[in-house]
């Protein structure tokens, strides 16, 4: 069979290859403690579970408006209205079965052949695969650890050219746990008010934050025209499989999404949408109490990770993940995560799963019970032990 040439751009996230890894080992009876994927180990809410199945016993079986369930539109523009304290109808927002679509949607939709797009490095893989794929130049910034993985505000500004079509913020973000502050957030909008540049602004962690306060560049004065906020349900309410997220842009670009929609998707779910409305506007007090445990949970793997030779970690500020830094021992990231998963039943991810700047990295879940996560990082400490 003879594929497109545009295969060959397209990338994937790594994540699924070692969970894939991991499964079959368990199918052989090893037992692995997984601290590979990025996602919640708590249930779903139950109030938005029960939401769920009323939408579905009361018929919502059947096809819903491409760009979303006014209902649920209407809720997510009162939601981003309040949190990002700007003015959102309706009309800017596009529903989608996940986060992912809007990144793909929205440069597929800006992005011609040879723009450039600036993207965080390490950051979300998908965002460097779908630049490549629409045949876009991906531009990496790199997150510096003694920067605590922000972004360096200037060396972005300097790396935009005439032919810088977008760039992509994530705070906070994945892999690091970084968080861009207000003052950041402020100086790139002085910096490109008057470019030609639209904002990608994955916010799908902003309620998952454990110091400070989450801020979006489409706040700033002048931005919200020029940003598109990506936000949705997976994370802050345990939602991974319900597949709902959404997008709050430009009305003109959210017809242009709306458009893709109708031609890939052709609409999300109708019953989940149905449970979006619930979560966004029902009990809160479950996302306070996982935000809460992920936070003690992180208070206690920085410990321990920083209590192994060889190994030093920073504390990150918000999403659910840690990023030791394992370069005293010598051994590439790519090898590191595999030693882990064979000898000692423990999934990691690579940095470089995030990009080059990843290098020397690991990337560690906290989604898992406190039990699981100590004996995780013992059988790590046990295994560099033997290297270093």
């Amino acid at each position: 069979m003879r594929f497109a040439q545009r295969m060959t751009r397209l990338g994937t996230e790594t994540a699924f290859e070692v969970l894939a890894k991991a499964k079959a080992l368990e199918a052989q009876g090893s037992h692995i403690i997984h601290l590979e994927i990025g996602e919640p180990d708590f249930n779903t809410p139950e109030n938005i579970v029960n939401a769920a199945i009323r939408a579905l016993k009361e018929g919502y079986h059947g096809y819903t408006p491409s760009a979303g369930m006014l209902d649920l539109r209407q809720a997510v523009a009162r939601y981003v209205s309040q949190t990002r304290h700007i003015e959102v109808d309706p009309d800017q927002v596009v529903i989608t079965p996940g986060g992912k679509p809007i990144i793909f949607f929205s440069i597929l939709a800006l992005i011609e052949e040879g723009d450039e797009v600036i993207y965080p490095n390490p950051g979300f893989p998908i965002y460097q695969s779908m630049i490549e794929y629409v045949g876009g130049k991906a531009i990496p910034i790199p997150l510096r650890e003694e920067l605590d993985f922000r972004i360096d505000i200037q060396e972005l500004i300097d790396l935009a050219t005439d032919r810088t079509r977008m760039i992509i913020l994530n705070s906070p973000g994945n892999p690091t746990g970084s968080f861009l502050t207000r003052e950041d957030l402020e100086a790139l909008a002085d910096a490109f008010r008057e470019k030609d540049v639209v904002f990608l602004s994955d916010e799908i962690y902003s309620r998952i934050l454990f110091e400070g306060e989450h801020y979006s560049i489409a706040s700033c004065r002048e931005m919200q025209e020029r940003t598109i906020i990506l936000d949705g349900f997976s994370k802050t309410y345990a939602m991974t499989g319900w597949r709902l997220g959404y997008g709050v842009m430009e009305r003109m670009l959210a017809q242009q999404i709306t458009r893709l929609m109708v031609n890939s998707n052709s609409c999300t779910a109708a019953f989940t949408q149905v449970a979006g409305v619930e979560a966004l506007t029902g009990d809160q007090s479950a996302v306070d109490e996982m935000v809460q445990t992920f936070k003690q949970r992180r208070d206690r793997v920085v410990q321990l990770l920083n209590q192994i030779e060889g190994v030093s970690c920073a504390t990150p500020r918000g999403a659910f993940y840690v990023f030791p830094n394992v370069r005293e021992l010598k051994k590439s990231s790519a090898e590191l995560q595999d030693r882990l998963l064979q000898e000692c039943g423990v999934a990691v991810l690579a940095g470089t799963c995030f990009g080059k700047f990843g290098e020397g990295y690991l990337r560690l879940s906290c989604a898992n019970s406190m039990e699981n996560l100590e004996e995780g990082i013992r059988r790590i400490a046990s295994v560099i032990e033997r290297i270093h």
